[in-house]
């Protein structure tokens, strides 16, 4: 088993491998995981591809549905068990997890920060494998190179800043006139990461995350 085998696999899905780790003493995984690999949407193409599937046929949670059924047949196909973000609590520590893999960091705003999602980073799902995979160096943060860092001015209800996430802030915003262009097109911040923009991820499933949170 090799880490383009599981990427060529994922890819299949409109997945891809967004970082690993290797497993230490005291991590809360499954006994003989000595890997863990983080998966989230490969751009562009995801929401086309997921929408179509059939869990998208009217019942609720839609995309968690689908994520563990595609992500939990590729662990029954790798020897490996699949673990989720969602479905706690307890919750799986994916934010820990993600800065193990040196690929993703805590932005300016704390929000994860990718070297290719940038703050549209999102995780479906992670796979702990029990062999010991050869991963890839750690990347450079994007908001080291970052001169302009307009995540810490671009939220108009100034609910998102250096200071913290005000989260009821952030739902009375959301209930404005004003905050319809974050409910439709997806939190502004996130968009305003230029790391983001190249990411290509398209508004309508941006709004579909927005209205999960917004309930």
């Amino acid at each position: 088993m090799i880490l383009a085998e599981i990427e060529a696999a994922a890819a299949t899905h409109h997945l891809t491998v967004f970082g690993g780790f290797q497993a230490a003493p005291g991590d809360d995984l499954p006994a003989g995981c000595q890997t863990v690999l983080l998966l989230g949407p490969a751009e562009p193409g995801f929401w086309p591809h997921v929408t179509a599937e059939p869990e998208f046929g009217g019942a609720a949670n839609p995309l968690d549905r689908w994520s563990r059924r595609v992500i939990g047949q590729m662990a029954i196909d790798l020897g490996a068990t699949a673990l989720f973000p969602f479905g706690g609590p307890p919750y799986r520590p994916f934010y820990q997890w993600a800065l193990r893999t040196g690929r993703a960091f805590a932005s300016p705003i704390s929000l994860l920060v990718h070297d290719s999602a940038g703050l549209m980073l999102s995780y479906r799902g992670a796979l702990a494998l029990p062999v010991r995979l050869a991963l890839p160096p750690p990347t450079g943060n994007p908001c080291d190179t970052c001169a302009q860092k307009p995540c810490l001015t671009a939220c108009s209800a100034r609910a998102l800043t250096a200071k913290g996430y005000d989260v009821p802030r952030c739902h009375a915003f959301l209930e404005t006139p004003a905050g319809g262009e974050c409910m439709n097109l997806g939190c502004a911040v996130r968009r305003a990461c230029p790391v983001s923009q190249r990411y290509a991820r398209l508004p309508e499933q941006s709004a579909y995350h927005m209205r999960q949170f917004h309930t």
